[in-house]
């Protein structure tokens, strides 16, 4: 067990440890790491840390306190539904992420599903295989039944003719995406909007990471599909202003049609002795420095310096995406509406590439197989990787060909060839997973340094099996320090 220190430490030492500590993160300001990181470039940064701090001690609990902040929160709603072709009946609210604005849409659509129908005692969601882990999150939460459905195997797009079969008196919420995390496509918002309203069934678009920068690819010339307000259906969005609108996390926006549909979002109690609380969002106090933020690097930048952004970002994506297409042996699945894309390989173990990349300084992300789409690797492109695109793909073909001489891995094969033998005997036990993760480096919340052997035998296991093998990492991973 570890104490706090008996006398506080110095300032300097203080940033000297955080300074230590941050020496094993990922170096993302060299511009090389493809997930998880959205860099507007060191003005929009330096406006945002300003703006953050000058809010980081107000508390966006109570925005009668400070109706500073509900004045930005308003201007955010309002910048978020002009952008998105919203009525001026749209509402919604700041929230802390995407999760959290998935999250109160489907307890918006469960609690819209109570009061229409008070019978249904199981509410379902109805969820392509590619609509975001969100989602599942908000099912389990929440108490919904989720009703997976299959996707083109081609284009990675939901079929509508399918979700119409799946939509039943219980459907709380459909959803679809623009775009997809993990093959950046937009599903067919219009003919998906017509079926959830011939059905009177909510319709939520998850926008969260494509919503933002969709319009301005439009307007850049790309075929980008309707999928927003102005089809008809939709009756509720998300959308991410620390993606690619390049503000600090957590900062994210939740929109309905009228204020009749949001009003099942808000929680308020009187029951208890305190004060009287109104919750519009699933946090209560938090601070009032990523609102702040958002509000003022949006404001600094402007529709004409987003436009400049998304042009870079585009440029950067059309570079990678030529390249991955030009190096032999690797293939990108579907074709992306936006700037996020997934490749693999039909020759070689595509996780091994992972690790190549990783010598070279590049983070890359891996995307397990699932509902149709093969194992695979993710890129999430930002204007900051057009300066480095050139660099990337020169270091993906070398990369591709050291990968491509790796020997198959023997702990994969056994792995597999045990699972094919206790197919019949049903999955692993917890005891049979523990070997297995320590087999391949993985003890006391600690990683190997090659990840490609881990990825391939996670991909193999039945998903049920991953999700146990993940919890107990992460259960082993945040624990009070030893020594």
């Amino acid at each position: 067990m570890r104490k706090m220190p008996d006398k506080g430490l110095g300032e300097d030492e203080v940033f000297k440890k955080l300074d230590d500590f941050g020496k094993s993160d990922v170096p993302w300001r060299a511009g090389k790491t493809l997930a998880y990181i959205y860099d507007g470039g060191p003005d929009v940064e330096r406006v945002a840390k300003r703006a953050y701090m000058q809010y980081l001690t107000e508390n966006a609990l109570d925005p009668t306190v400070y109706p500073s902040l509900a004045r930005m929160e308003r201007e955010l709603v309002g910048f978020a539904a002009a952008h998105l072709n919203g009525s001026s009946d749209v509402v919604g609210n700041f929230t802390s992420g995407g999760t959290e604005s998935c999250l109160l849409a489907v307890k918006t659509a469960r609690d819209y599903l109570r009061a229409k129908n008070p019978d249904v005692r199981e509410p379902e969601i109805v969820l392509p295989a590619t609509a975001h882990a969100a989602f599942h999150k908000a099912a389990e939460y929440f108490g919904l039944k989720k009703i997976i459905v299959p996707v083109d195997a081609g284009t990675f797009r939901a079929i509508p003719s399918k979700i119409a079969r799946a939509i039943t008196p219980k459907t709380a919420l459909v959803v679809a995406s623009a775009t997809s995390y993990a093959h950046g496509v937009v599903d067919p918002i219009t003919e998906i909007g017509a079926i959830a309203e011939a059905h009177d069934v909510l319709f939520h678009v998850d926008g969260c990471i494509g919503g933002f920068i969709l319009p301005y690819f439009r307007r850049l010339g790309a075929p980008v599909p309707a999928f927003d307000f102005s089809v008809p259906g939709v009756t509720s969005m998300s959308m991410d202003w620390h993606k690619y609108a390049y503000c600090p996390k957590g900062a994210s926006v939740v929109l309905y049609k009228d204020k009749a549909l949001r009003r099942f979002q808000l929680f308020a109690t009187a029951d208890w002795t305190g004060y009287p609380i109104v919750n519009p969002t699933m946090l209560s106090a938090k601070s009032g420095g990523p609102l702040a933020a958002a509000w003022a690097v949006i404001n600094y930048l402007g529709d004409s310096g987003y436009l400049a952004l998304a042009r870079r970002t585009l440029a950067a994506t059309q570079k990678i995406l030529a390249g991955i297409e030009s190096i032999p042996g690797l293939r990108v699945l579907g074709q992306p509406d936006a700037n996020l894309i997934a490749f693999t390989s039909d020759e070689f173990p595509i996780f091994n590439l992972i690790d190549e990349m990783k010598k070279d300084g590049w983070y890359i992300q891996a995307q397990y197989g699932f509902g149709g789409s093969e194992a695979n690797i993710h890129l999430s492109i930002g204007q900051s990787a057009l300066e480095k695109a050139d660099a990337f793909v020169a270091d993906l073909g070398r990369a591709t060909e050291r990968a491509r001489a790796i020997p198959p891995s023997p702990l994969v094969a056994l792995v597999k060839a045990e699972l094919a033998k206790a197919a019949a005997d049903g999955p692993p036990d917890p005891k049979q997973i523990e070997m297995l993760m320590s087999a391949v480096g993985i003890s006391g919340g600690r990683l190997p340094e090659r990840m490609a052997d881990l990825n391939q035998i996670l991909n193999l296991l039945p998903p049920e099996v991953t999700k146990v093998a993940l919890t107990d990492f992460f259960n082993d991973l945040i624990v009070q320090p030893r020594g």
